[in-house]
């Protein structure tokens, strides 16, 4: 590898500008530089110092569980990198970039990372881990053909991605195209009743209160990472003692509304519809859930609704905010001004988000094998089995 230059921000012109790619600039989904900043050098956080260049290859040194790595592209060529990153810049006479990113990819590379990290809540490997790590390393010439064949599977793979993000507009120009714009109610939508008129309003079960002396059990629960923006993510599921009395109060049913309680301003309002992934549930205090008592809406409709920028708008006028963080309370939440359009027409976009859930479902049901044939395509690579 060849040497990355450093430098501190915080000694130059204080109103001079610079690209800064902090952890949370790179998409682990991706693997890409998806959010770098422009900041003025007397903004420098004290982590941005490393001068990075085109076809370096940016490693997060922390949660190497989570492979946050990325290929600095032209665009990001002179940016200043966090040292949260381990900045490998490859010497192209021996190391082809495209192949060392795809290798920083694998599962081979991230398990590596992961046995060796340190730290049981906050795990991290040095850059020096990192640099030592074994790659398989065949000539020049053989690197650049694994790497272009590498390309070609990957670029399937973004393009079914792509196809993901399309579904998820339409959706939201379906919203907008049936029901007008939320904020102005062009279409003149009744607008006399909040939210705490048509459904009932809990929060959920509290970790750490006194259950000494009763009989308990365990059952799942949502926390506020479990509850994303239209979606669900329910790769980790935690599980908490509980009362027959409250897992009865706080049972969810199909069709609630979850709702966080609070978090980046920009995210007021996140929510999804509990459609029983899981025969048992309940929810956790920071998590509001949603259950309407009024024929008059529909639960996907309440849903976009809340989720649109006249949710955003309200909870962002309405919420307490400290450092950054902002929340809503119950009562906040139960004065949500609804906007309620013909039954008939909200039954008619429940009907085409279905439509387009079944045709998401089938576009990641092939993105799934898309993934696994791109991992075995790559293990063969590392392995010098791709003739």
């Amino acid at each position: 590898m060849l040497d990355v230059q450093t430098w501190n921000p915080l000694r130059s012109d204080e109103d001079d500008e610079f690209d800064y790619i902090d952890l949370s600039a790179v998409s682990q989904e991706l693997k890409a530089i998806s959010d770098a900043r422009k900041l003025r050098c007397a903004e420098a956080p004290s982590r941005a110092r490393q001068l990075v260049k085109a076809n370096d290859v940016l490693v997060s040194t922390v949660r190497p569980n989570l492979n946050g790595v990325a290929l600095v592209t032209n665009e990001f060529d002179g940016a200043t990198a966090s040292t949260g990153f381990c900045v490998a810049r490859p010497n192209p006479e021996r190391l082809n970039a495209n192949y060392l990113f795809h290798w920083v990819k694998s599962d081979a590379f991230i398990k590596s990372m992961v046995m060796q990290a340190n730290g049981a809540s906050y795990p991290a490997v040095s850059d020096k881990i990192v640099l030592e790590s074994v790659i398989p390393l065949p000539d020049i010439s053989e690197q650049r053909r694994i790497a272009a064949i590498l390309d070609k599977a990957d670029a399937l793979r973004a393009k079914r991605r792509e196809a993901l993000t399309q579904l998820d507009r339409l959706a939201q120009s379906i919203f907008v195209e049936m029901f007008g714009d939320p904020i102005e109610n062009p279409k003149g939508w009744a607008s006399d009743l909040t939210l705490g008129d048509v459904a009932d309003i809990v929060s959920g079960v509290t970790k750490g209160r006194n259950l000494t002396g009763k009989t308990t059990r365990e059952v799942p629960y949502l926390a506020v990472s479990n509850v994303q923006d239209m979606r669900l993510s329910l790769d980790a599921v935690k599980v908490i003692e509980a009362t027959e009395a409250e897992i009865v109060r706080y049972s969810l049913r199909n069709g609630d509304l979850l709702l966080t309680e609070g978090g980046d301003p920009d995210k007021l309002g996140r929510g999804t519809l509990w459609r029983s992934q899981l025969p048992e549930c309940i929810h956790q205090n920071h998590v509001f859930r949603v259950r309407l008592k009024s024929n008059r809406l529909t639960p996907h409709y309440l849903n976009w609704l809340i989720g649109s920028q006249r949710g955003k708008q309200y909870f962002l006028k309405s919420a307490k905010q400290t450092t950054g963080i902002a929340s809503i309370n119950m009562t906040q939440l139960r004065g949500f001004p609804l906007l309620i359009p013909p039954l008939e027409r909200q039954q008619k976009f429940d009907a085409l988000l279905n439509a387009i859930a079944n045709w998401k479902k089938s576009l990641e049901k092939s993105m799934q094998a898309l993934d696994e044939m791109f991992s075995s395509v790559q293990s063969c690579g590392f392995k010098g089995e791709l003739e």
